[in-house]
């Protein structure tokens, strides 16, 4: 009951502040006052369904509460319908290497060379320090067509080199090699075949699975979390991922486990996705039977609980410190997705040729979660899902609140696409116009990193980058939630974007100068040793210049360039000889 009576504390004193005679209820006011009802309203629910799952499942950790966070509407429903759907394969795919200085890319086919399902295509060494190489495969048989940079579903709106590959429709594939007794693998083999599989991080980071269990089995592991929160609106890949197969990603959270050498493997979700967790229950009891020991923790249902600073705050209760990497604390996450690519990997031997995606929004008429070849188009999966053109507005990729707009409906899916919404211009409508900061402090409520985005916000517009440092900017991680309360409709997490970028061009500019610099006073250093080593070597002072200039034509020099006294006084004696002897010439 303490719960409930916090959140009546919380109305209590969010209404206060409208309860003075001297103040105003502008429309901002009420706008922006109804959003918070909505947020308590909605933890209120949260509340009551953490309760009723406490009382009738006794099993699950719950967790603790973090600063911050907001709760939008989940718009999750439409998609949860229908069971996983593995798509047909098209008769076309563009499969994605790369983009331009992401590395260096080694390609293994040429244009024409008939490839079979699984082959590797192409070799990605990631210019990342730490990165070892990540090879592409085959998602099914046929011909390379073309080898061209284009545009990816992906956040980088950047364009990648990509292979085009005709299908032939026979879908020939090599021969895998899996490894059911994975149990007897060594560490270093598990990292192995999750590298040779190609298996990237399907968070949306996309950094190499096999480089970070590397860099884990250096240090001591104490926690390994699987982060099923999913938090984000929209997206409900990794929740369908666990309603249906919820048994593979428990593997692979052990096989996760057994790489890294973790002292305990916790699953973390979110308390309202009851029939995942109901699925993640049965399969940890029939892997207790195995002696398994991963554990279940329920954490609160809101946004962005499963950002990795805030969910391991949420879980273990250590906060990570600027500047610091979870490894430090003891601490490595992986996403649902990768765990169950990594079962893939290791298991049934299977690179990593396809992944799971969310395909949603006002204007299809059938959501559905796809198990999706990599290089598909995202057109052919709206197609398949039925798009009403008169409703789509945009493309978004990724969720409502991180998501970015995508330029073509051509694009392909690559490893890192998770979710993909057919927007209508009533779920995504026109942003307001900007107004002035109120000063609500509505945003410094949301902020899940504690920060103060409105003093954030005054220093960008002042390009004070001192002073944004000072208060952390660089701990933002970009989440959405201050746009999301904010009654001026002020695009913050925009203007934190251009003011990170205005950091980082000074910084290189520092960097650049002081490299320079140090060029510089290099040169003036040498120029000085020259100086100084030539008037070592310079000749007697005394003598003229016209003598000098003789006797360094005519007189032998000592290895270091000086006469000797003896040698001076012979070419005198010989000097006055023959001046004596043009005389006697001329006398007779």
């Amino acid at each position: 009951m303490h719960r409930l009576r916090s959140v009546r504390r919380a109305l209590s004193r969010r209404l206060h502040r409208y309860d003075q005679p001297t103040n105003t209820l502008t429309l901002a006011h009420g706008i922006a006052l109804f959003r918070q009802a909505q947020l308590i309203w909605s933890e209120l629910v949260s509340t009551l369904k953490q309760l009723a799952v406490r009382f009738f499942n006794s099993d699950p950790i719950f967790a603790r509460r973090t600063v911050g966070g907001i709760q939008p509407h989940p718009f999750k429903e439409r998609s949860l319908r229908s069971r996983i759907m593995s798509t047909p394969i098209p008769q076309q795919l563009t499969i994605p290497i790369g983009a331009e200085g992401s590395g260096e890319i080694t390609l293994l086919v040429d244009i024409g060379d008939q490839v079979r399902k699984y082959q590797k295509l192409a070799v990605l060494n990631m210019s990342v320090e730490g990165c070892s190489d990540v090879p592409v495969h085959a998602p099914t048989s046929g011909v390379i067509t073309s080898i061209e940079n284009l545009i990816v579903a992906d956040h980088s709106e950047q364009q990648q080199l990509c292979i085009s590959l005709a299908a032939d429709g026979h879908d020939e594939a090599l021969q895998l090699e899996p490894h059911t007794n994975y149990s007897q693998l060594s560490s270093a083999d598990i990292v192995s075949l999750i590298r040779d599989a190609g298996v990237i991080g399907m968070g949306g980071a996309g950094f190499p699975t096999a480089d970070k269990l590397s860099i884990y089995g250096e240090s001591a592991i104490e926690f390994l979390i699987i982060n099923a929160a999913e938090c984000e609106p929209y997206i409900t890949a990794d929740e369908s991922l666990l309603r249906e197969r919820a048994d593979r990603v428990v593997l692979g959270a052990e096989i996760l486990k057994q790489a890294s050498a973790a002292r305990r493997c916790i699953i973390a979700i979110e308390d309202t996705k009851l029939d995942a967790i109901a699925a993640l229950k049965q399969a940890l009891q029939n892997e207790m039977s195995l002696d398994q020991t991963c554990e279940l923790v329920l954490i609160p249902s809101k946004y962005p609980a499963g950002s990795e600073r805030q969910l391991i705050q949420c879980v273990t209760g250590s906060e990570i410190a600027t500047g610091q990497h979870p490894t430090d604390n003891g601490i490595v996450m992986h996403n649902v997705g990768t765990a169950y690519a990594a079962y893939e990997a290791v298991v049934e031997g299977k690179p990593c040729i396809s992944r799971f995606t969310t395909l949603c929004g006002q204007a299809l008429k059938t959501p559905k979660n796809f198990e999706v070849l990599i290089g598909t188009a995202t057109g052919f999966l709206f197609e398949l899902c039925g798009i009403e053109a008169s409703l789509e507005q945009r493309i978004i990729v990724g969720g409502s609140l991180m998501g970015s707009q995508l330029g073509s409906d051509k694009a392909a899916i690559c490893k890192t696409t998770n979710c993909l919404i057919a927007a209508s211009a009533i779920e995504f409508p026109t942003p307001e116009a900007e107004q002035a900061c109120i000063r609500c402090g509505f945003c410094a409520d949301a902020c899940p990193s504690n920060l103060l985005p409105q003093q954030l916000f005054a220093f960008s517009k002042t390009l004070d980058t001192t002073q944004l440092l000072e208060h952390g900017l660089l701990d933002c991680i970009e989440c959405g939630a201050c746009d999301y309360v904010c009654p001026s409709h002020i695009p913050l997490v925009s203007i934190y974007k251009e003011s990170k970028k205005l950091i980082e061009t000074r910084s290189q500019s520092l960097e650049r100068s002081d490299y320079w610099q140090q060029r510089f006073q290099f040169r003036q250093y040498r120029v000085k040793k020259e100086k100084d080593q030539a008037l070592s070597r310079k000749p007697d002072a005394s003598l003229k210049p016209k003598l000098a200039a003789e006797q360094a034509v005519k007189t032998p020099k000592d290895e270091q360039g000086f006469i000797s006294k003896e040698q001076a006084s012979r070419d005198i004696a010989a000097a006055v000889a023959r001046v004596k002897a043009r005389r006697n010439e001329k006398n007779k």
